[in-house]
């Protein structure tokens, strides 16, 4: 079996630290300009918790995050300050 990069998040990991990840929720009395389902799908939480933890392993900058595997990184920041 290979073993994982420091910054790969394995089954294991994401199963103890998946039920501490906030759910995306609409704010209720807030004004939206696109219908519910409108825009583009949310990332999947596993991805921008990866990306996340690729950042504060590696030390690199939001903006050097890789897009071939992570994507947009301004999403993956906007995820994380959330």
């Amino acid at each position: 079996m290979a073993k994982a990069k420091s910054w790969e998040v394995t089954d294991e990991f994401w199963q103890r630290v998946e039920t501490l990840i906030p759910l995306r929720q609409r704010v209720v009395d807030q004004e939206y300009t696109r219908k519910v389902g409108g825009g583009r799908k949310p990332k999947d939480p596993r991805l921008v918790f990866e990306a996340i933890v690729y950042v504060l392993r590696t030390g690199c900058q939001w903006k050097a995050l890789p897009a071939e595997r992570f994507g947009s990184a301004s999403a993956i920041h906007a995820r994380f300050l959330e």
